[in-house]
């Protein structure tokens, strides 16, 4: 089997994830395959032009739908960290680790 090909460190990480829980029964690789060609075939349909550069997208997609799916996380708790991350993203100087402070996580969870 050919070995990943990452071009960016969160790819590999949404792999690592998907693969996690997979080793955890919390999803199963029939659920993750899916799961991944429905986002792929969303994709596409909105004109994504299947080059491969927008593969690992199309990871983060289905997770986000499936993790949805199966109750471990709703679509608004999703957005809400991913609108954390960007904030955080945005404040951070270019060099530096990017971290959301205890209060973004807390928004992100629902729990402000």
């Amino acid at each position: 089997m050919k070995s990943p090909q990452f071009t960016e460190p969160w790819q590999a990480q949404v792999f690592g994830l998907v693969v996690a829980l997979q080793e955890r029964g919390v999803i199963t690789e029939a659920q993750w395959a899916d799961a991944l060609g429905a986002a792929i075939r969303r994709a596409q349909a909105a004109g994504d032009p299947d080059t491969g550069e927008t593969y690992y997208r199309h990871w983060v997609a289905a997770l986000e739908a499936l993790l949805a799916q199966r109750g471990v996380a709703s679509h608004e708790a999703l957005e809400a960290l991913a609108h954390a991350w960007e904030d955080a993203a945005r404040r951070t100087p270019h060099g530096q680790p990017i971290a959301l402070t205890h209060e973004e996580r807390a928004i992100a969870r629902g729990r402000a």
